[in-house]
Order: C-alpha cells, then sequence, then structure tokens
C-alpha cells in the first residue's frame, strides 16, 4: 500500500514538474513586445502622468499576451511633441530593435493631439517589418468611461499579432486598428475621434480576435525612400509651413513662412484645392525663388487632383503633407 502511494506520488511530481516545464516553455513562448512611453492621456492621472509600470500593474491580463519591457523615454503632452522628440523615437525604437533582435512588436505610448503626426513620420523613416503601434486615449486615467485600458491592452495584443507585421505604423485606439498614412483625429474630447477617411480602418481589435480586412498599399516603413540616414538633428530637416486658405486671404501668411525661412510650403486649400488669387499670386511668387509648394486642402477627405498649378498632396492632410514634404 505503501509502495503504491509512493510510486503515485512520484508519478504526480512528475506530471507536475512536466506541467511545470511545459508552462515555463509556453511563457518562454510568448511574444515579445516592448514599450517606449512618451507619455500624455493615457499615461495620466489626477496625481500626474504616472510611470508606465504603474499602468500596467493595473492591467495585469496584458501579460497573457506577451512578455512586455518599457522604456519610459519621456512624459509630456502630445501637443508639446517637437521635431526633434520624432527623431529620437524613431532612432530609440531602432535601438531597441537592434538591441533586442528577438522582439515581435513595439508599441509607443503618446498622446491624442500629435499622434497621427508622430506616426505617420514614423512610418516614413523606420525600416522595419515589426509592427511598431501607436496608442492613446482621449480621457485621463480614474475619470470616467476612460479609455486608455482597454486602448493599451489592445495595442499590446496587436503589437503581439503576427498578421501586424509588414503593416506599417499602425494606431490603435477605440478597437480600431489604423494605418498611420490614413488617420485623423477628428473630435476633441468623444472616445470615436480617430478616423481613416475615405479608406476607412485596416481591421477591429475586437474582445475575442484580431482582424485585419486590408493592408496599405502606399510605401512605408521597410520600403520607404525616406529613412532618416544619419539624421539626429531637427534642425538637419528643412523647415516647411502650413498656410490656412479662407475668404478673400491675402498674401501675408505665404510672404510671412518665406520670411521665417521655409523652405517648402503646404496649403491648406479650399476643398477644391485652390487658394484665393492673392494667395496664388505670392505661392507663385515663393515658387519661382525656390520654395516648394504642394497644395492640400482644409476639407479633410478626398484627395487635390492633379493637373493644378501646384504638386499635389494627394489625400494627405496638410499636418501629413508637411512631413513628408520635409
Amino acid at each position: 500500500m505503501c509502495y503504491c502511494k509512493k510510486i503515485m506520488s512520484i508519478a504526480i511530481a512528475c506530471i507536475a514538474l512536466q506541467s511545470g516545464l511545459l508552462s515555463a516553455q509556453a511563457a518562454n513562448d510568448k511574444p515579445q513586445v516592448r514599450i517606449i512611453a512618451t507619455g500624455g492621456t493615457i499615461a495620466n492621472s489626477p496625481d500626474g502622468r504616472m510611470a508606465v509600470e504603474t499602468v500596467l500593474r493595473q492591467l495585469p491580463r496584458i501579460a497573457e499576451f506577451a512578455d512586455i519591457a518599457v522604456r519610459d523615454y519621456i512624459r509630456i503632452g502630445s501637443s508639446e511633441i517637437t521635431i526633434q522628440n520624432w527623431i529620437d523615437i524613431a532612432n530609440v525604437i531602432m535601438e531597441e530593435l537592434h538591441d533586442h533582435p528577438q522582439t515581435d512588436g513595439i508599441v509607443v505610448t503618446h498622446g491624442s493631439n500629435t499622434s497621427e503626426e508622430t506616426a505617420y513620420f514614423l512610418s516614413l523613416v523606420l525600416d522595419t517589418k515589426t509592427p511598431i503601434v501607436i496608442v492613446g486615449a482621449q480621457r485621463q486615467r480614474t475619470t470616467l468611461s476612460e479609455d486608455g485600458s482597454r486602448n493599451f491592452y489592445d495595442a499590446v495584443r496587436v503589437a503581439a499579432h503576427p498578421d501586424a507585421a509588414g503593416r506599417g505604423v499602425l494606431l490603435v485606439v477605440n478597437e480600431m486598428i489604423h494605418a498611420a498614412r490614413d488617420v485623423t483625429k477628428t473630435l476633441s474630447y468623444r472616445t470615436e475621434t480617430w478616423d481613416s477617411g475615405d479608406l476607412g480602418a485596416l481591421g477591429l481589435a475586437d474582445i475575442d480576435r484580431i482582424r485585419f480586412y486590408r493592408t496599405p498599399t502606399t510605401r512605408h516603413t521597410f520600403n520607404s525612400a525616406l529613412h532618416l540616414n544619419g539624421i539626429t538633428r531637427a534642425g538637419e530637416l528643412p523647415r516647411v509651413d502650413i498656410v490656412y486658405t479662407y475668404a478673400d486671404a491675402g498674401p501675408e501668411l505665404v510672404e510671412a513662412a518665406v520670411a521665417a525661412g521655409a523652405k517648402g510650403i503646404v496649403v491648406a486649400g479650399f476643398p477644391t484645392g485652390s487658394p484665393t488669387p492673392a494667395m496664388d499670386a505670392a505661392l507663385r511668387q515663393a515658387e519661382a525663388d525656390g520654395v516648394a509648394v504642394v497644395m492640400s486642402h482644409r476639407g479633410g477627405r478626398g484627395r487635390v487632383q492633379t493637373g493644378r498649378p501646384f504638386t499635389s498632396a494627394d489625400n494627405l492632410t496638410p499636418q501629413k503633407a508637411r512631413i513628408l514634404l520635409m
């Protein structure tokens, strides 16, 4: 009897040991996701911006989907983000991928106001197929209907998902997966603020699964022609300004941009892709003086048709046309 019990105890111990080994192996097989924190509302609370580690401790289920490492880069609001920050974030991402080649995905926490601009800049300069996911929030943590927890949860799931590879930089918010080139913030505080216009989102981050329905066809990340190529300072990029068109607008904004040293000007023109006659004359003069002029429009959707006096921004918003021209 004792002998049988001993045999059973050994068998149970072996099963437990084997189970532990399998669990350890399963844990080791989890995707490796690195988080680069830059601040924003997603890390904000009434007491100030929290460390990302604090946010993660409040969302323990995230650990089911990936082994997570954090790099706390900065903690600022998105209205404070600069071109230098864009360059630094890009270089931090490439440094992390170089130092940790086993990385399956990267999540960048970011404030909402300029998240689309940071995402588009990164999509142009990062040379990688590794998923890069930007995530933000509209409402502070601990406030009514805060959206940061679900957005963060979904961003890690998308970054860890094999189908996200090669699709460029993504913005994951409000249970939707957007392409960096297409998405823009459209509302002040409501959680459905992010919209991809005529083209729509790439996929959905539903609670049961991540589902992609399309992939961007424009050049980005690994096949982009516009990598940093050693650029480390914002001053190494040319100045590009945006001028806004409105009824009876004169030449003053164009002339001020040229006087300030702009090498390029993006026009937020009328929805048909045109400026006022006075602006048109000033823009033609600026172009004759060697300033690059690109025509976008202020309407938000649709593309500027080619064949007009100035280079078309296609369907890029003025803020993204500025990044591309720069």
